[in-house]
């Protein structure tokens, strides 16, 4: 592609920012990354309260997350944050330890049964799901793999493997199919707590594309980044980095694409491209730009998560010691449930904590935010850390996906044969996992495949 292309980049969360940082490194200066809102980072949210920043929307890294790190070397800073830690809570409010033979010892047989099928799961990985591991969806219902291997030296790698189309199995059926049930009681944690669906309903692809067994591993023993300015911080230090800063506050009512050319209105102005570059969600492509049949076949079978978090205030003298995870609440029998609550800085109690929550199910009607809202604030009642105010609330649109009979039938391959076609590339979280690492992670593929 010619190195002058003019190129509109939509959307300036992880995926949009890093596109212009890979375009950048490989020689593309003439890029425009459009924000409709005022900020960068997109679900990386971290807003500032009594001098400090606390997080709404990601929270944390860990050392696989290359791309991540692509940015900090790309930006020179690193992960200066606070170190995280975690307990367990019963629905009752009381303090558990479910993965401590010494203080439950009852619970040692199931605690041993679960580390042999964590192992037994590690190898089957390795072994019977080789290419599980690469960032993105193509070939995987095709029983292939193809793109970057998650090792520090993110290798192209490429092969053939009809186990692979397991993996458009829901994972609890993916589990049970290879005799490691228990291994959702490890992976839910930094699963569905963190708003990426329900065992039951998600397509294992989906959940070890994020959580690859190195990844999990790293959660499970707290091996974690942070920032001390927040996880929003990496994307402005990228944002202030790069040669075009992202442009806030633009507000794009139509795209079109004719004769070679794709012309972008922002503001009320046209604007003439080359290329298009799309990681805003696909789903909503077609509010703004003229989607084709073959776009909207597909794009209309995005679903995508109802996930809430709400920063709050504690009443005086019930200040959580810690964050709290409640496994109880991560079922779909207890939609709508607080999941988890948040405390970022150990030395400081007047600091917001950050509660999170799912509203939907696949094929279930969803929650009323409201409504949920109050389950949430009666259950940290139950946990004993009430809330005495409410400072901030974030209703996301999360983890747009697509369920298991639209994977296996090849959405990806077929979304990615049109890669390029009516001079538009389609990137952000639907084409890898809707984490900033994945996004991050699948727009340096797609440079490196296109560009």
């Amino acid at each position: 592609m010619d190195k002058n292309s003019k190129i509109c980049i939509i959307g300036a969360g992880p995926a949009g920012l890093s596109a212009g940082m890979y375009l950048e490194q490989k020689g593309y200066d003439n890029y425009t990354i459009l924000e409709r809102n005022d900020h960068v980072g997109g679900k990386c949210n971290s807003p500032t309260y009594n001098g400090r920043r606390y997080e709404m929307g990601a929270i944390m890294g860990v050392p696989s997350y290359y791309a991540v790190h692509d940015v900090e070397e790309f930006c020179g800073f690193t992960h200066d944050g606070p170190r995280l830690n975690r307990d367990y809570k019963d629905k009752n409010g009381n303090v558990i330890y479910p993965f401590d033979p010494k203080k439950n010892p009852l619970q040692i047989p199931h605690l041993l049964k679960m580390r042999s099928q964590v192992k037994k799961f590690g190898e089957l990985l390795e072994t019977k799901y080789k290419g599980y591991d690469v960032n993105g969806h193509r070939g995987v219902a095709q029983g292939r793999y193809d793109g970057y291997a998650v090792t520090p030296g993110r290798e192209k790698v490429s092969g053939e493997n009809p186990n692979l189309k397991d993996l458009t199995l829901p994972f609890k059926d993916f589990c049970k199919l290879n005799g490691v049930e228990l291994v959702q009681d490890i992976w839910i944690g930094p699963y569905t707590s963190f708003g990426y669906g329900y065992f039951d309903e998600i397509p294992a692809a989906y959940v070890l594309k994020y959580l690859d067994f190195q990844t999990t591993m790293n959660f499970v023993n707290v091996n974690l980044w942070t920032w001390k300015d927040g996880t929003q911080s990496i994307w402005e230090r990228l944002n202030d980095k790069l040669k075009n800063h992202a442009r806030l506050n633009s507000t794009i009512s139509s795209v079109e694409r004719k004769d070679g050319k794709v012309y972008v209105t922002v503001n009320g102005q046209v604007e003439e491209y080359d290329k298009l570059i799309v990681t805003a969600p696909l789903a909503k492509f077609g509010d703004y730009a003229d989607i084709r049949e073959d776009e909207k076949k597909y794009f209309d079978k995005i679903d995508y998560e109802r996930y809430d978090t709400m920063a709050f205030m504690p009443e005086d003298g019930k200040v959580p010691a810690t964050s709290y995870y409640i496994f109880e609440n991560m079922t779909p029998e207890t939609i709508g449930h607080l999941m988890v609550y948040y405390r970022r800085w150990r030395d400081d109690d007047n600091q917001p904590i950050v509660t999170y929550t799912l509203r939907n199910h696949k094929d279930r009607p969803v929650l009323d935010y409201e409504a949920t809202k109050k389950v949430v604030l009666d259950d940290l009642k139950t946990m004993k850390n009430p809330a005495k105010e409410v400072i901030n609330e974030g209703e996301w649109y999360y983890f747009p996906h697509v369920f298991s009979e639209d994977y296996a039938a090849g959405w990806y391959d077929d979304v990615e044969a049109m890669q390029g076609k009516y001079d538009t590339f389609y990137a952000g979280e639907i084409m890898a996992f809707g984490d900033m690492d994945e996004t991050a992670e699948y727009s340096r593929e797609l440079v490196d495949r296109f560009f």
